[in-house]
């Protein structure tokens, strides 16, 4: 009975509630499930479900997010921000841009799920909006193509501006549909086209349009003359799907309408649909329909959503069609002409899509009858059925009425911003999202009045809700989007009803009420029944591991696994076990052929045996096949300089995912690394960007270059074959037109003569004029046979051009094919010569005989006759090897040698004009003498000489048969035949080595040698004698004697010494005999009358000695004082150490001691009396006295090292400044002196250099606009007040102003007294004290301000102030290089800064070193002063500016590109260096090498010359004295270059591997290390800060002179500068103006304004005015300078004590003088008579005229444009609001220009 009164009030309850009229009440918000992903990286853009597996993908600002259906994260893809320009075309991932590029955000603009293959399309707005196709299970990137034009969408940076559609089929590739709005890019993007979806993500045709040839594309592009008509057209589209044959996109249009009664037209926005065939390819189908709806005389025309869905039976009955029919639900706002801020009122309008399609076949059918523009009789009779294509004569086709949709239902007051609709028992339901962040739930079933909104839910935190709406799989809960949030709404919430009445007065068709319990429930679960589960956890347990974490070698680790017995300890089982170690390796090769089970993980470039740690399936690679690796490539050759792509063939190359960078290719040329951007076309396919290379030196034609191709920063691609690049230049070591041309086929060189090129093909058989130059031999015999080489220039090309061209004296000599080199060489054997024929020149044709082709050398050849005399010895061992000498004449003419000794050849050594040099073989024949025969060439000379071989030397007997490993000990030796050999040795192998030693003939039957070293390692003595493997001698070469059998030669250990104590000095007295102490002083050899020839030296002396086996007792010679002691035996020399001898003493130790005791008690006697009478009286006049005493000693050496410092910096200087006359200063040029103060740090600003034209007509306008004081300084303000326009951009864009204005500074000066007088104005309004005026650089009137005095005050600085702040900066530098500076700290012993001051005694001494000049070596040498504790870097910096004094800095050499080459008087040369391996290490500190260290003498000679690429610090062998290379023997083996060990600067960090700290003069204060004694003197540091007023007192002169320069009204023969005076002037107007009295404000106003705005920037920085090098420690001298010249400028009285800094206390006594030079300076100027403005004007004119070039106009406007696209909106409406640039129409003038430059860009 209950539920059917329920029921009947339900009836009654919906009878009487209109559907629209019902008030729902305000619910609470309820929970849902919502994500917000990280807020900080940017808003949501897109959402699309997937309709399988129900995971939601969700496109962001540079993130695309996997979610699961509760919104749990599964997979996050980073999309950006990455570097990048909008103005980039193509982009520079394609190739280099000019634009800046900044982080760039990547918006998303479109996703789409490509069911078919599995994947997710997501377009962003990077790079022209290029597109990546994601894998939909992990988000892996499939492709990204972007390197053709088709990949670019669309540059526009809006989320909405982009619809896409896919088309499906089963047989063929799929079909992408783009529709895309082109932000003024007509040329570049086509507004909508059909695109190719490859299967293959990677395939070269994925996003080519589907259909393109000359003439015909499937594309439409908007027509450029439409933007002259509406300069902001663009289509935006709303929303897209296809539907039967089509492919339908809802679209917002601008257009020029007449309002009625108009005659003017004006912009309004039109909805329209544009309609195409799916299988239109020429898009002739194209046609646009407009749309709107209207209710109640309200038109509802601004399209903001749609969304496609079936009628469903209830609302299909009541328009009339199909349940299943196609209804498309929108939402338009109200009115037609506003598109971005559209009006709150909104409708919901429904579209039958059948109906459309009608309208759309009536007009294709009336168009085709005749009635429209087109009338042709034979397409009269065309039927027009619903699957119409278009004709390609009649397209595109627009439909003129418009297509009205049904309303029903509006909203007024919360704007409809999204909608998404579906059927549900057979009821058509819309979800509509709402600006406030509101759902609202509609149930439409029919018009107007059978629609119910019935419930109204808050789902969003804020902002409108997004287009992007879905549903579920299930239909269970929608899927809701703002920026920040994206929320899962369920689709009905029926449980929030608690009464049937409630719950069935709803509305919701999905609500309920079921009787069996009292709930309310969806329909779907009324007898659903409840039931539990429970959840079974089950716990996995893992399987321990072992760490090994060393391996010895390789990648793994061999350990012995043994089972030992507990009882007898016996191994009874063992076996190995491998532990390996996959990170170790780091290729993917070396991996996968480990023998171990290793896996490579590609995407993140590790080595690892857990293929399931890596990131992706692909990723996983097991096989080398598998591998990515650059294939074999032919030769790579790239010419130098010449700009030109590599492209290399590859394989499995990974395709960089989510966060990875691209590829890009590494030349490391001559060390140099050079990284080029490359592009991933493929898999298989890689290119290294358009760059041109370059390499140093003409002496290489030819230059391999290792190349390596990485990605993701440092992940390198596999190189198994090698590949190289090969760097060529045709013009090295190719002088000549011949060697031109004669260069590898593959290089394409040329040869150009004069102005002409000459291609290779095109030159002339004999390139060039033909020239001999060297010929060689010069003398031959008349016979001929001699073998001439000519070399020469242009020498023919081929073979055949001289093949019977060349005579030689007259004789013809025929070229040897073997011989020649084209173009450079001839060899030719001569024929005979006639007996008249004695000498003559070489002459020789190329090709032809013609004057041009013939060349004659300018040496001349002699026909020789060869004569014999004698020969030397005359007998030889029968084995050869003696070295015969043959004398005669005319002995080396010819090109041939042949000498026969009988029958046997003996072999040539060398020959001179009176000499032949042959060593002996062995004869055949036995003892005997033979015929000695001579043959040069075809010459056989005649002359009896006869040679005999004897008997071979043998060897008898040697002793002893010992000696020590060292050698060098005396052996004799007996034999036969002995005095046969010229140069006897004796050798000893062992351990593979061999050591030779040398051999003395006395007579034929003996000889001396000297026993050979033994090859043992130094460090790792034996204590055991050695016998050598082979032991014999070299005698010529008598092979029997090589190794000798019979002997048992033994080595025994070298003698070791001890030194004498750790001092090393051994007190001895006169007579009393020296013992040093070892081992192994007597060889163990067996008999025991084993004896070494000891020598020991003290002094120059030698001493008789006794040896034993542990000792050597050495009778001293006569001699006192101290002397090392040296021991010498065999090969070896040790110094046990110093020896000092006391003389005796004349008294007797009795006489001593009583004249000691008695002096002694005298003393105290006469001190205890002393003391008792005077103790009380002059105790404190001594003290005093004392104290007195130290303060003048100190005084008076203060003063003395001032007096001399000063003195000797006087006559430096005066040397100095005698240079600088005039142009010896070096100056800047204006245009680098501006640059530098304008734009500091910038070395190559974009107002230096050339814009592209295109811009040129918008800049040109903004230019007029720039010229413009209204807007210009309405411009300014408007920048300064917004909040995100920093310090920087304030300084940036007055240094642009003011290069824009250079040419006109009259305007520029107006506009800055304007910005001024404002800026005193605000000053004075908000309070602030006056005196805080321009203090610092908070506005752009203060930076323009600066450049203003910076462009005027030029001219002053290079005739008047320039000199005296460049005298100071010399004078610093000299006076500071006077004394010690280290290197590393930058402290310095001569300093004004406290803070860089050496605190201790450094120990010096100045050398002058003769420096070779390079630049004449025949020059005198220039003398150069240096301090020995210099570092070998602070010598070349000295040498430099001694040898360049008058050259500017950037014009000398650089001291790191030279080496300091010291020439020692013994002819050897060394290089010396801040490290090498002489360098001492101590405790951990490592102290840079000085002259000290090398001991480089006074008056030494030193050349600098340029760097070697090999540069080593070694002896020359051949031309060091014996004394000197042992001294530097551990330097010869030395072949790294020192610079490359270490960076130069900084020093101070230790070295991480092997913690090694260096220093210089002082070690760095922070370390802990370092005692209180370290520091070389007890005194306390502070008494060091003397030094501060003997600097200061040595620069007072030139600090003097500046200030007393720059303080001057008229000063060197200068007048004070107008604009000085001008601003002076100004600043008082001001002052009176605000009643401003006070003389302290305009004192500091003005102080402000110059000194402190201009000079103190000048004097802290002389490199902006001069071409010169600022070290750190002229820097902080400058300061104190400039800190001092500020405090002169301040009223503020400077209150100092003890606790001051010593900058100030420095300074104190002078400031007040200071002060008052300021003061009559201000004074002096406000006396002077006024500049009026036109004086001024023409000033100012002129000073334009002279500088009117410097800068590029056009892009410094380019530059401040860019603020104008920043702040446009905010720009636009100051100038709106501004009544003078209302009249002057300025803001439609910038409009003007914004759509100029978007137009042109």
């Amino acid at each position: 009975m209950w539920k059917w009164t329920c029921l009947i009030s339900h009836l009654l309850l919906s009878a009487t509630v209109s559907p629209l009229g019902r008030q729902q009440p305000p619910l609470p918000k309820r929970p849902f499930i919502t994500f917000t992903g990280d807020q900080a990286e940017g808003n949501f853009n897109h959402l699309v479900v997937d309709e399988r597996t129900g995971h939601i993908y969700l496109g962001a600002v540079n993130r695309i997010y996997k979610l699961s259906s509760d919104l749990k994260v599964l997979v996050t893809h980073q999309t950006g921000p990455d570097e990048d320009n909008p103005k980039c075309y193509p982009p520079r991932i394609v190739q280099t841009c000019n634009e800046p590029l900044t982080p760039t955000n990547n918006i998303n603009k479109m996703l789409l799920i490509d069911y078919k293959e599995n994947r997710l399309i997501a377009c962003g707005s990077l790079y022209q909006g290029i597109c990546k196709l994601l894998r939909l299970d992990d988000l892996f990137k499939l492709g990204e193509p972007f390197h053709k034009k088709e990949h670019y969408l669309s540059g526009v940076n809006e989320s909405g501006s982009v619809f896409g559609v896919i088309v499906s089929y089963s047989n063929m590739d799929d079909k992408l549909f783009i529709a895309t709005a082109v932000d003024g890019k007509p040329e570049y993007f086509p507004t909508i086209s059909s695109r190719k979806l490859t299967k293959n993500s990677e395939a070269d045709g994925m996003f080519a349009y589907v259909f393109h040839d000359e003439f015909v594309a499937s594309m439409i592009k908007i027509p450029s003359d439409t933007f002259t008509i509406i300069p902001d057209f663009d289509i935006y589209y709303i929303y897209g799907f296809s539907s039967g044959n089509f492919v339908y996109f809802l679209t917002l249009q601008p257009e020029m309408i007449s309002p009625p009664g108009s005659t003017t037209k004006e912009q309004v926005y039109t909805s329209k649909l544009v309609r195409l065939c799916k299988e239109d390819t020429a898009f002739n189908s194209y046609v646009e329909v407009p749309i709107g709806c209207e209710k109640n005389g309200v038109e509802y025309r601004l399209l903001q959503a749609a969304y496609l869905s079936k009628a469903g039976a209830i609302l299909a009955r009541s328009l009339g069609v199909g349940p299943e029919d196609d209804i498309l639900f929108t939402v338009f706002s109200k009115g037609q002409k506003r598109k971005m801020k559209s009006l709150d009122e909104s409708a919901l309008c429904i579209f039958v899509l059948k109906k459309i399609n009608d309208r759309i076949k009536d007009r294709l059918q009336s168009c085709y009858r005749g009635e429209g523009t087109l009338d042709l009789a034979w397409l009269k009779l065309l039927t027009i059925d619903d699957n119409f294509c278009g004709l390609d004569m009649n397209a595109p086709l627009g439909v003129s009425s418009m297509v009205r949709g049904l309303p029903i239902f509006t909203e007024d007051g919360d704007r409809m911003t999204s909608v998404i609709a579906y059927v549900y028992k057979n009821h058509s339901l819309a979800f509509v999202g709402t600006k406030s962040g509101k759902l609202k739930k509609i149930r439409v079933d029919g018009t107007t009045k059978n629609t119910l909104e019935y419930e109204i839910v808050q789902v969003v935190d804020t902002g409108p809700v997004l287009r992007d709406m879905a549903f579920s799989v299930d239909h269970e809960h929608l899927y809701i989007m703002s920026e920040k949030q994206l929320t899962r709404v369920p689709v009905e919430s029926c449980s929030q009803y608690e009464t049937c009445s409630e719950c069935l007065g709803s509305g919701d068709p999905h609500c309920g009420w079921c009787d069996f319990i009292v709930l309310p429930t969806s329909t779907e679960d009324r007898l659903a029944k409840v039931v539990g589960f429970m959840a079974i956890e089950a716990q996995l347990t893992k399987q321990s591991h072992i760490d090994v974490s060393v391996f010895s070698s390789g990648d793994h680790h061999i350990v012995q696994l043994q089972l030992k017995s507990k009882e007898t300890g016996m191994t009874f089982a063992s076996t190995s076990f491998v532990f390996y170690n996959c990170s170790v390796h780091n290729s993917c090769l070396s991996c996968v052929e480990s023998p171990y089970r290793c896996h490579w993980c590609k995407y993140r470039h590790v080595c690892t045996h857990d293929p399931s740690s890596c990131s992706f399936q692909e990723g996983r690679v097991k096989l080398p096949e598998d591998c990515p690796q650059l294939l074999q490539a032919e030769k790579i050759l790239v010419p130098v300089e010449v700009i030109k792509p590599i492209t290399l063939k590859a394989k499995n190359l990974p395709q960089p995912q989510s966060g990875q960078r691209g590829y890009e290719c590494i030349l490391n040329i001559q060390g140099n690394e050079q990284r080029v951007p490359a592009l991933r076309f493929n898999s298989s396919s890689v290119q290294c960007q358009n760059t041109s290379y370059s390499y140093e030196g003409m002496e290489i034609n030819s230059l391999p270059v290792e190349l390596t191709v990485v990605w993701n920063g440092n992940f390198n691609i596999d190189n198994p074959a090698q590949n190289k690049v090969h760097l060529y230049k045709c013009g090295a070591m190719r002088d000549s037109c011949g060697l031109c041309l004669k260069a590898d086929p593959d290089f394409e060189c040329g040869w150009c003569e004069g102005t002409e090129p000459v291609h290779a093909e095109a030159a002339l058989p004999s390139p060039g004029e033909p020239v001999a130059g060297v010929i060689n031999p010069v003398t031959g015999p008349r016979e001929g046979g001699t073998k001439v080489t000519i070399r020469g220039e242009n020498l023919g090309l081929e073979f055949r051009d001289i093949a019977s061209h060349v005579k030689v004296a007259g004789v013809e000599c025929k070229p040897l094919v073997e011989g020649y080199i084209p173009a450079e060489q001839i060899v030719c054997e001569m024929g005979e010569a006639k007996p008249s024929q004695h000498a003559g020149f070489v002459e020789i044709c190329v090709a032809e005989c013609k004057p041009e082709f013939m060349a004659r050398s300018s040496q001349l050849y002699y026909f020789m006759t060869l004569t014999l005399s004698d020969l030397k010895p005359k007998r030889g061992p029968v084995s050869g090897g003696t070295q015969v000498t043959i004398t005669g004449n005319n002995l080396n003419a010819g090109s041939n040698v042949i000498v026969t000794f009988g029958r046997q050849p003996c072999l040539f050594y060398r020959r001179s004009t009176k000499h032949i040099v042959c060593n002996t073989t062995a004869s055949d024949e036995g003892f005997e003498k033979v015929k000695v025969s001579v043959r040069v060439d075809k010459a056989k000379i005649h002359q009896e000489l006869q040679y005999e071989y004897v008997e071979d030397p043998t060897i008898l007997r040697i002793e002893p048969e010992w000696s020590i490993f060292s050698g060098n000990t005396p052996i004799a030796v007996w034999g036969t035949h002995l005095d046969l050999i010229q140069n006897p040795q004796i050798r000893a192998k062992h351990g593979g080595k061999e050591h030779v030693n040398n051999c003395e003939v006395q007579n034929s039957t003996e000889m001396t040698c000297q026993a050979p070293a033994l090859a043992v390692d130094p460090n790792h003595q034996s204590e055991l004698a050695e016998r050598p493997e082979e032991f014999g001698f070299i005698l010529d070469n008598v092979q029997s004697l090589l190794i000798l059998n019979k002997t048992n030669f033994t080595y025994y250990p070298n003698p070791v010494f001890e030194v004498f104590n750790p001092s090393g000095i051994l007190e001895l007295k006169p007579g009393s005999p020296i013992i040093l102490k070892g081992k192994n002083l007597i060889p163990p050899v067996a008999g025991g009358n084993a004896k070494l020839n000891y020598t020991v030296l003290v002094g120059e002396k030698p001493c008789v000695v006794t040896v034993s086996d542990v000792q050597l007792l050495c009778e001293s010679p006569n001699l006192i004082g101290r002397h090392k002691v040296m021991a010498r035996v065999g090969g070896m020399e040790f110094s046990p150490g110093m020896v000092y001898i006391s003389p005796d003493s004349p008294l007797s130790l009795p006489a001593i001691v009583s004249i000691a005791v008695a002096g002694g008690l005298l003393i105290i006697f006469i001190v205890a009396v002393l003391i008792a009478y005077k103790r009380k009286s002059r105790e404190s006049d001594l003290t005093l006295k004392r104290l007195q005493m130290q303060m003048d000693n100190l005084e008076s050496r203060v003063a003395l090292e001032c007096k001399e410092a000063f003195a000797e910096l006087q006559t430096d200087i005066h040397e100095l400044t005698s240079d600088l006359d005039g142009a010896g200063i070096p100056f800047l040029d204006y245009r680098t002196y501006t640059m530098r103060v304008l734009f500091p740090g910038i070395e190559d600003h974009p107002v230096l250099r050339d814009l592209e034209e295109r811009v040129e007509k918008g800049l040109k306008l903004f230019a007029q606009l720039i010229n413009n004081k209204v807007f210009l300084l309405s411009f300014i303000r408007t920048l300064e007040s917004q909040r995100s326009f920093s310090m920087r951009d304030r300084g940036n864009v007055a240094s642009l102003i003011m290069t824009v204005l250079q040419s006109k500074l009259e305007y520029a000066t107006d506009v800055l007294k304007q910005l001024l007088a404002d800026l005193i104005d605000k000053n004075l309004e908000s309070k602030n004290h006056p005196k805080l005026l321009l203090r610092r650089t908070e506005s752009v009137a203060e930076k323009m301000l600066t450049n203003w005095f910076t462009f005027l005050l030029y001219k002053f600085l290079k005739e008047c102030a320039g000199e005296p702040l460049f005298s100071l900066f010399c004078a610093i530098k000299q006076q500071m290089e006077k004394g010690p500076i280290d290197s590393i700290t930058g402290e310095a012993r001569y300093s004004l800064s406290e803070d860089k001051l050496i605190r201790q005694q450094i120990d010096y001494k100045t050398l002058v070193l003769s420096c070779v000049n390079p630049d004449n070596v025949n020059s005198p040498e220039i003398p150069v002063k240096i301090l020995n504790c210099d570092t070998i870097t602070q010598v070349k910096e000295k040498i430099l500016d001694a040898i360049f004094k008058n050259v500017p800095c950037s014009h000398r050499p650089k001291a790191a590109d030279m080496d300091l080459e010291w020439r020692q008087a013994s002819g050897a040369r060394m290089i010396l260096q801040d490290e090498d391996i002489t360098t001492k290490i101590e405790n951990d500190w490592k102290r840079l090498n000085t002259l000290a260290h090398y001991q480089v003498p006074d008056g030494s000679v030193v050349a600098l010359v340029s760097k070697q690429v090999t540069a080593y610090n070694a002896v020359n062998n051949s031309t060091v004295s014996r004394t000197s290379a042992s001294k530097y023997e551990n330097m010869i083996r030395y072949t790294g270059s020192p610079d490359s060990l270490r960076s130069r600067t900084p020093m101070i960090t230790p070295d991480l591997e092997s913690g090694v700290k260096m220093w210089h003069l002082v070690k760095n204060h922070e370390h802990g290390d370092q005692k209180e004694g370290d520091r070389g003197s007890k005194m306390v540091s502070e008494i060091y800060l003397t030094r501060l007023l003997a600097t200061k007192g040595t620069l007072q002169k030139f600090v003097d002179d500046l200030f007393e320069t720059i303080f001057s009204t008229a000063h060197r023969g200068s007048a004070l500068p107008l604009a000085i005076k001008y601003m002076f002037d100004f600043l008082d107007e001001q002052a009176d103006k605000h009643n401003i009295m006070t003389p302290t404000v305009r004192h500091t106003w003005k102080s402000n304004c110059l000194p402190l705005r201009f000079w103190v920037n000048m004097i802290k920085n002389p490199q902006f005015v001069f071409d010169i090098h600022k070290n750190s420690i002229t820097d902080a001298c400058l300061s104190v300078v400039a800190q001092t010249f500020m405090d002169s400028c301040s009223t503020s009285e400077h209150r100092l004590g003890k606790d001051s800094p010593s900058n100030k206390l420095l300074y104190a006594k002078d400031i007040p003088s200071y002060k008052n030079w300021v003061e009559r300076y201000y004074s002096d100027i406000a006396k002077m008579p006024a500049i009026s403005d036109q004086d001024m004007n023409a000033y100012l004119a002129e000073q334009s005229r002279m500088h009117m070039n410097e800068f590029n106009t056009m892009s410094a406007l380019s530059e401040i444009y860019s603020y104008v696209g920043k702040y446009s909106e905010e720009i636009l409406g100051a100038l709106d609001q501004d009544d003078q640039a209302g009249k002057q129409k300025l803001a439609y003038k910038l409009e003007q220009v914004i759509t100029l430059m978007s137009i042109d860009s």
